[in-house]
């Protein structure tokens, strides 16, 4: 009994010690003047690695605001789960949005029918893109294996993004966003996986079905996976894939597309 409370203890031990790693709270200055809350977590201490991703992940409306906090509400505990720190090690970056913005358009669209490119970045988005840059200069960060992912408003981050700078992204997980399809044409070297509810009334599933289709036309390597009766919380069933974070870091993008 003594002998086994100790395995008991030891494991407990590791576990805790894993889940002590957290989301550091940042500051991210733009070379407008523009701030952006962010919150980072780094590769766990165990991590052997020399490279390691870069994962962005942009919140939905829900999450905006100034605590730096709200962004973490949604995907946030899936880096921090210990298997996923010791198998999955990588740079994570949670920005957050602030209330008055809308991450790639200047306010919610008005319509689905008319997501056309702003043709400046918002200034937040724009910071965004900026972090980025900056994390790309780290020497221990694998610029083969850079990953975006959003949930709604950032699922629409995540199409814009990664049309406007395809080069820098190996992989693309937009969770029930939009997208005008024409924008997703010349886009290569990114794979994509693309989830959405069909009972979804916030976004309408045809967004993402259409998405689904300009890619596959484009000759994009993208897989569509629709939840039946799920409304607009996708991303709960989506992070709860067995294969989530499995499928996000074999994506691996090719030299060639490389710049």
């Amino acid at each position: 009994m003594k002998r086994t409370l100790i395995v008991i203890a030891l494991l407990l031990g590791g576990y805790l010690a894993a889940f002590g790693q957290e989301f550091e709270r940042m500051v991210f200055t733009a070379e407008d003047g523009t701030e952006l809350n962010y919150r980072l977590l780094r590769p766990a201490e165990t991590a052997k690695a020399k490279k390691f991703p870069l994962i962005i992940f942009l919140h939905g409306l829900g999450e905006r605001g100034t605590d730096n906090d709200r962004q973490l509400t949604w995907g946030g505990n899936m880096f921090l789960n210990p298997v996923n720190m010791e198998k999955y090690p990588a740079y994570v970056l949670f920005p957050q949005c602030p209330e008055t913005a809308f991450w790639a358009y200047k306010d919610i669209p008005a319509s689905f029918d008319a997501l056309d490119a702003e043709e400046q970045m918002p200034a937040p988005f724009k910071a965004v893109k900026e972090m980025i840059d900056t994390y790309l200069t780290y020497p221990d960060i694998d610029r083969s294996r850079v990953y975006i992912m959003g949930l709604s408003m950032g699922g629409m981050a995540t199409y814009d993004m990664v049309s406007r700078f395809p080069e820098i992204f190996a992989a693309a997980i937009p969770i029930c966003g939009a997208v005008e399809p024409s924008r997703l044409a010349g886009i290569e070297g990114v794979s994509f996986r693309i989830f959405h509810g069909d009972a979804d009334t916030v976004v309408p599933v045809r967004c993402s079905r259409e998405a689904y289709k300009a890619l596959k036309e484009a000759g994009v390597k993208v897989e569509y996976i629709e939840f039946p009766g799920c409304t607009h919380g996708s991303w709960n069933p989506a992070f709860c894939r067995d294969d989530f974070m499995e499928w996000l870091f074999k994506q691996k993008k090719s030299r060639k597309y490389l710049r």
